[in-house]
């Protein structure tokens, strides 16, 4: 298990994208791993066989311990010591490698250079399908029993099914008697020419599909948790069962521990932000030209509450039983909603930071989150947090803090509503700023002018502001 981050003692594995007697290429993912609120891709930095898998789905496990063990070809020990380990460019710990030593012990002492597969091992790697492989077998009736594999050892791969799915099933086929063993016992080797059945049909990808490039990031967007249903007998009736996944659960505690923990009160200010409409509406175009981003209401809302913190550096602190901290760096982390949880990356030295910077910031985190590609480090460190609940339409919240934090902020939906303005009515761009806070740390008093502050930051936006 790598060392994520530097405060990281443990890690969850989420779910194991490879299963004992996979061949596995160098930098190919193993496993998913879970850490507070962030899922990583662990890649490995052997190729090889997985042997053995030490650490279940689900299982929590300590930084260095291993998780699993890698084969390679040329059988030596210390590389079977789990990928993970090197990932993150770190030298395995003692206990790690004496488990790996003692593990490959147990086993049977393997040759120099292990062979891809040959006879019956070779017939027993064919038969171990991958569930992309079952999945894709079944979505386009394919036998997999009479398909030819290109893979190691003669496995079948998904290119081998789509390839035969391209050529209505028939491509690549053979019959299951006596001349799959021997195409098996014939593994391809580095000088052999590329076989007819290695030329297939490039699959189109799905744009909604990351790409993974390198790192520890997932390579596709995040799940949506699996839903059964119960009571079919009833016409219009029964239940539904979600699976409470790791990020879910994390989440759960962290809401239970703020609740539990911090004393929540709750204000809330009216900022008329017509200025800010204004503004927006002469800049978006030009800035989605010139920068590539759009250009949202929350860059303005984000520096508007920086500015608030530098007159209030106590609202940037923390609860320590017997003192209160208060934290120099203006962290301001982001509420995101995902298809199934919400995580709060952060934009370090906010302060330090024009609107045009917190701009390409908030986009690029934001992208970060809806496509499971946030690392730990972009989740650590926050100071303060701010919402945009008026995405939603939502123009009244009472937000939970996010712990160990003293305050968050909601910025919610601009709403066109008449006002009275030196005692004539206006139709004016109004927005309600909620905030919660900790009564341990926070009174009204303090809240009350930074919420002033805030207001007066917001309404001081005008044509002549500069976004750089």
């Amino acid at each position: 298990m790598p060392k994520l981050a530097e405060s990281l003692e443990t890690a969850t594995v989420d779910r194991w994208l490879k299963k004992p007697g996979d061949y596995v290429e160098m930098y190919e993912p193993l496993c998913e791993l879970i850490t507070e609120k962030v899922s990583a891709e662990l890649p490995s930095t052997a190729r090889g066989v997985l042997v053995k898998v030490l650490a279940g789905d689900g299982e929590t496990v300590k930084v260095g311990s291993a998780i699993c063990l890698i084969e390679t070809e040329e059988a030596d020990a210390y590389a079977e010591i789990p990928g993970g380990a090197l990932a993150a460019g770190l030298q395995p710990t003692e206990d790690a490698v004496r488990a790996a030593e003692r593990e490959a012990s147990d086993r049977p002492a393997a040759s120099a250079a292990r062979p891809a597969a040959t006879g019956a091992a070779g017939q027993e790697m064919r038969q171990r399908y991958s569930p992309a492989v079952l999945k894709l077998a079944a979505e386009h009736g394919i036998d997999l029993a009479r398909l030819a594999g290109t893979g190691m050892g003669g496995r079948i791969t998904r290119a081998d099914v789509l390839a035969a799915a391209a050529s209505g099933g028939a491509a690549g086929s053979q019959p299951p008697a006596g001349s799959a063993a021997s195409a098996a016992a014939a593994p391809p080797t580095a000088s052999a020419p590329a076989s007819p059945a290695s030329a297939k049909p490039i699959e189109p990808m799905d744009p909604r599909v990351q790409v993974r490039s390198s790192g520890l990031h997932l390579s596709q967007s995040p799940r949506i948790p699996t839903i059964e249903v119960e009571g079919h007998e009833v016409p219009g009736r029964g239940e539904y069962f979600i699976d409470v996944t790791p990020i879910r659960n994390t989440i759960a505690s962290r809401m239970r521990q703020s609740v539990t923990e911090i004393p929540h009160a709750w204000t809330m200010i009216e900022v008329d932000v017509t200025n800010l409409v204004v503004l927006r509406s002469k800049l978006k175009d030009e800035f989605k030209r010139t920068e590539g981003i759009n250009l949202t209401y929350m860059p303005f809302l984000v520096k508007a509450a920086v500015g608030a913190i530098k007159d209030y550096p106590i609202m940037n602190s923390v609860w320590a039983t017997d003192k209160i901290i208060v934290k120099r760096d203006i962290n301001m982390a982001l509420a995101v909603g995902t298809e199934d949880s919400v995580v709060t990356p952060v934009i370090k030295n906010a302060d330090q930071k024009n609107i045009a910077g917190i701009a390409h910031e908030i986009d690029d985190l934001a992208n970060r989150a809806r496509h499971g590609k946030l690392k730990l480090d972009h989740m650590q460190g926050g100071t303060f947090t701010v919402n945009n609940t008026g995405s939603f339409g939502s123009i009244l919240s009472q937000p939970i803090i996010n712990y160990p934090q003293a305050a968050i902020l909601t910025f919610e939906s601009i709403v066109k509503r008449p006002v009275v303005i030196n005692d004539m009515i206006g139709v004016r761009s109004m927005v309600n700023l909620c905030l919660s806070l900790d009564h341990r740390i926070l009174d009204g008093v303090i809240c009350g002018r930074f919420l002033q502050r805030v207001k007066e930051n917001l309404e001081s936006y005008s044509l002549d502001t500069k976004l750089y």
